[in-house]
Formats: C-alpha cells, sequence, structure tokens
C-alpha cells in the first residue's frame, strides 16, 4: 500500500481541530484528523460541559439554603450516583457523534496520536502519510506533580467520573479547576481542604473579588493552606496523608482522596516534534499572527495548545480554528486579533472577569475612575439570599470607556457578557446609563456598577 497524502491533517478533534477539518473538508480538500482519545476533546468529554452539569445541582442546594425559612421548608438531598448518570446523558454520546459528524463530509479518521517524520510526514496507526498542511489541535493535559507518591494523585477527569464522593478531599491547587470542584465536593457534603503554593486562589483574577470567593469559601468549610508546596502523597491503610511545607515547616493532612488540580500544560510530548522541526514553548506550539509555526510553515497550532497568547478558553479556540481554517484555505489572510475575553469560574457565587484588573490599568498608564462594592442589599441579591454580590469596575478616565469588569455574584456569567458587548462596542459608561433593560433582572444591574 502506498503512502497516503492528504491536503490537510489536523491532530487533536476538540473545538479547535474538528473546525478547522470541517471547514476544509466542506471546501473540497481531501482531509484526516486523529485522535489519541474519545472524539470531541476535553471540553464536551471531561471538561467544562460536564463540570457545568454538576455545578448546576449545587447552584439549587445554595439557592434552597439561602431561602430555607424565607418560604422554603426543606434544602433538597444530592444524590451523587444520580448526578453522575444525568451527567451522562451529555457526555456518552460526544464521541460517536462527533466521528459521524466529521465523517459526513469525507473526513479519515484515525485514532492515535501522529508522530511526526519530518516536516509533511506523520506516522499514524502503523502507517506514513504526508499533508501539505499539518495542523496541531491536542489541547492540554494536567500537568505531572513530580512528588513521591504520585501515582495516587487523581486528577479533574476521575473526579468527574467519581462512583462515590469520598468523604474528605484534598485539591492541590486553587485555579479555576481546584476552585470549581472544591465547591462541587463542599456542597455534596464532602469535607475539602486546599492546598496551594501561591497566597491566593485564582492568581491572575482581581484580588479583591477573589478574596469574597475565598471568604465565602470558607463558610462552607472548605480549608485553605496557602504559601505550601505539596511534596509527596503516602498511601495509608484506608486512607492517604499529603505532605507539605508551609513557611519552612513540614506539616501534612490525612484525607480519603487527592486529586492533582495544579494546572495543565500543552499535549505536545508524543508528537516527535523536533523530527518535524516544529518550534515549541513551555505555553505550546510557537506561532506567528497567522497561527503558523514560526519554524515549519506547513503547521498551523490552534485552541489551547497554541502559544498565540490568548487564554486556553473553548470559545477563544473556536476564534483560533477559524483564522486557522481561512489561512489555510485562502493564503495567510487572517490575522488572530481577539476581542476582550471573558473568563468564568463556576463556583457557586460565581466569578466573572474580562479585560483589566485594577494594577494592570495603572500599571498600563491609564488614568482610571475604579468602582468596588459589595452589595447584597442590591435587589436581584436579596431576593436569592445572596451574602455575596461584589464587583470592581475600572475606566479609562478620559475616554470613559470600560478597561476591565470583575464580579463575584450568583449571575456572573451571565453579566459579564454584557459587558464584553459595552467593550467591544466601545460604549460609553454614559452609554450604558441610557439604556432602558427589563428590571428586575441581574442584567439591569451592570448600569449601577460603573
Amino acid at each position: 500500500m502506498g503512502i497516503k497524502h492528504f491536503d490537510v491533517f489536523v491532530i487533536g478533534t476538540g473545538t479547535a481541530g474538528k473546525g478547522v477539518a470541517k471547514d476544509c473538508a466542506k471546501a473540497g480538500m481531501k482531509v484526516a484528523i486523529a485522535d489519541n482519545r474519545e472524539y470531541g476533546g476535553t471540553c464536551p468529554n471531561r471538561g467544562c460541559d460536564p463540570k457545568k452539569v454538576l455545578v448546576g445541582a449545587t447552584e439549587v442546594i445554595n439557592l434552597a439554603t439561602n431561602l430555607k425559612g424565607k418560604g422554603v421548608s426543606n434544602v433538597p438531598e444530592i444524590r451523587w450516583e444520580d448526578l453522575q448518570k444525568f451527567k451522562e446523558n451529555f457526555t456518552s454520546a460526544i464521541p460517536a457523534v462527533t466521528e459521524k459528524d466529521l465523517t459526513a463530509v469525507g473526513i479519515e479518521l484515525y485514532h492515535q496520536s501522529p508522530k511526526f517524520l519530518d516536516e509533511q510526514t506523520l506516522s499514524v496507526e502503523g502507517k506514513t502519510v504526508t499533508a501539505d498542511k499539518i495542523v496541531i489541535a491536542t489541547g492540554q493535559h494536567p500537568l505531572a506533580l513530580k512528588i513521591p507518591g504520585r501515582e495516587h494523585l487523581l486528577t479533574s477527569e476521575d473526579f468527574l467520573h467519581q462512583p462515590e464522593l469520598p468523604e474528605e478531599i484534598v485539591f492541590i491547587g486553587a485555579g479555576y479547576i481546584g476552585m470549581e470542584f472544591a465547591h462541587v465536593a463542599a456542597r455534596c457534603g464532602a469535607k475539602v481542604t486546599v492546598i496551594e503554593y501561591g497566597e491566593r486562589p485564582l492568581a491572575p483574577f482581581e484580588a479583591d473579588i477573589v478574596h469574597h470567593l475565598t471568604e465565602y469559601s470558607e463558610t462552607l468549610g472548605i480549608q485553605f493552606i496557602f504559601n505550601a508546596e505539596a511534596t509527596a502523597v503516602e498511601k495509608l491503610r484506608t486512607n492517604f496523608r499529603v505532605h507539605y511545607n508551609k513557611n519552612g515547616k513540614k506539616e501534612s493532612v490525612t484525607t480519603k482522596a487527592v486529586f492533582n488540580t495544579a494546572g495543565r500544560v500543552p499535549s505536545i510530548s508524543e508528537l516527535d516534534l523536533d523530527k518535524g522541526n516544529v518550534a515549541f514553548e513551555k505555553n505550546g506550539i510557537s506561532v506567528n499572527e497567522y497561527l503558523q509555526n514560526t519554524t515549519n510553515k506547513h503547521v498551523y497550532a490552534c485552541g489551547d495548545v497554541s502559544a498565540s497568547g490568548a487564554l486556553p478558553l473553548t470559545p477563544v479556540s473556536s476564534q483560533e480554528s477559524r483564522v486557522v481554517s481561512i489561512n489555510i484555505r485562502k493564503g495567510n489572510s487572517e490575522i488572530l486579533d481577539c476581542p476582550p475575553i471573558p473568563s468564568v469560574v463556576f463556583t457557586v457565587p460565581q466569578l466573572a472577569a474580562i479585560g483589566l484588573t485594577e494594577d494592570q490599568a495603572k500599571a498600563q498608564g491609564y488614568d482610571i475612575v475604579v468602582e468596588y462594592k459589595n452589595v447584597p442589599h442590591w435587589f436581584n441579591a436579596k431576593q436569592m439570599g445572596e451574602d455575596v454580590y461584589a464587583y470592581k469596575t475600572i475606566v479609562d478616565k478620559k475616554r470613559d470607556l470600560i478597561l476591565g469588569a470583575h464580579i463575584c455574584g450568583a449571575n456572573a456569567d451571565e453579566m459579564i457578557n454584557l459587558f464584553v458587548l459595552a467593550m467591544c462596542g466601545k460604549l460609553t459608561t454614559k452609554d450604558l446609563k441610557k439604556m432602558v433593560f427589563a428590571y428586575p433582572t441581574w442584567g439591569n444591574d451592570i448600569k449601577g456598577m460603573v
């Protein structure tokens, strides 16, 4: 059998990869795609979507708890096994549906991670293939903690598939994943401890707003151990002991399960990039403004694996997929130019942000107006019994344009999207205040935040 040749070979079947593959196939190109895991990528199979299903149940518990004695008599109980079965309704069909969709437009499927043999040649499933363009869209995977006993560490994917929720859990890392799962576990009845190397959770977010979330998390029973470095995990008879250093002292905590939530890194180690003359760095595949590799012009990268400088978020993957698709089909004509990008931490309450923090705005030399308040007395929070409803907005004093918005509250995820519209549309705060929104809605509150 001869060597197969493709116009485009895509590595990775998540949001970014399948988008490029389908666009190119519909344009009449001969396309192949490969994945060493179930088709569909992280977000729908083992990331954002199934996580949000678990979070949704805890939002019910939160609201019922807040309104107990105020018209609600009982707080419902979460049945973990039933919740997991419900979650499977969203995830179980994804791989087969993804494969069917790709096959329907004539894309050839491979089920292995390819390896580069040279700049345009790959080895996959024991076969050698060549391609005019190769797209790397392999995403990220959990950062390995190289500590003794690391074989006992579970990951975020393991959490999503736990048949039973452990009574006691330690999360190592207080980023998005650690904080979100800590909230889910605590609200479902587990005793939760979070060990964090830094001095607070969610380091990239506005410190003042994170403070409100941290304090509230502690009222749920979540214990934080900050400025601590996990050094080992020891297997006991029925438990685990997590050893850590804090302020020069060796300490430990005993638990039923330990999850590594210390972050994620680009999935590139299996690709043999050196053989393909593909430049890469800590944040992933090195790319130019067209998302083309800096050393191999035949290679493009998009999604979380590209070192484009954009946030590793699913909507950004879609943007990068569109850019790569255009540049492959029409020549390098589309530059990645991301608009202001919102980011949400799906704790309960949520934390959402877009644009600059106060410190970043000052560092960039803006003359700013900062509004920072905790307003649980505002109607929307009060009618839900919420104790935390905090915001900070940063406005350019000269132009009256919003530079950043940061919210901790029950519907922060939807409210931040209104700030996206305001910032992308370059609406001034005066423009916003002139608008008439439906009342009483959470969206209407943004007029009082600027």
